[in-house]
């Protein structure tokens, strides 16, 4: 049956390697809305359709495809891909777990490609990433934030309030984020 899983191994998601500790999968007696079997895991992020779903599904349907297909959906919105192979933005779209955030969640991009999603992280995490850091305090300056005690105020205050989305490139391993706040 589609989604069943082959093995108690989680399935590789190239965009997204550890969703359990990224918190858009976990354990679960609940059954999946598509293959209606209980792997023992299921997705708990987002997913967007017009359809009405019942349910949540599991690793295997999203991974193969068959959970976006059967509901006419996405895991994560095409929103900022540009510059990638459609056969990249289609993986991402259709075929791998998104996340939670308070804003429109997004995939960042690097070496035309799209980054793999570590997780939600505060400034002690991201801090361990100067690149990732140094990044976003540059995105954060051009989309107007100009005084630069404010900025790092804000920098340091992530984790309580708002966060930084951390993301790695799979192609050069340079660490990448996004600030999102409620």
């Amino acid at each position: 049956m589609a989604g069943s899983p082959v093995s108690t191994a989680l399935p590789h998601f190239r965009y997204h390697p550890d969703p359990v500790a990224s918190g858009s999968v976990r354990e679960s007696t609940e059954t999946c809305a598509c293959c209606h079997r209980g792997t023992g895991w299921i997705y708990t992020a987002t997913f967007y359709t017009t359809q009405d779903v019942s349910g949540s599904f599991c690793p295997w349907c999203i991974a193969n495809g068959s959970a976006a297909e059967r509901f006419e959906g996405v895991f994560t919105d095409a929103y900022g891909l540009d510059g990638v192979s459609e056969e990249t933005a289609e993986q991402v779209a259709h075929r791998t777990p998104g996340f939670r955030a308070w804003q429109d969640p997004y995939w960042l991009v690097h070496c035309n490609d799209a980054a793999a999603f570590i997780g939600e992280v505060g400034y002690t995490e991201l801090a361990a990433h100067p690149e990732a850091l140094d990044q976003l305090r540059l995105d954060l300056r051009m989309n107007g934030w100009h005084d630069a005690s404010q900025l790092e105020n804000f920098l340091t205050d992530l984790g309580h309030g708002a966060s930084a989305m951390l993301f790695r490139c799979t192609v050069c391993g340079t660490h990448l984020a996004y600030a999102d706040a409620s």
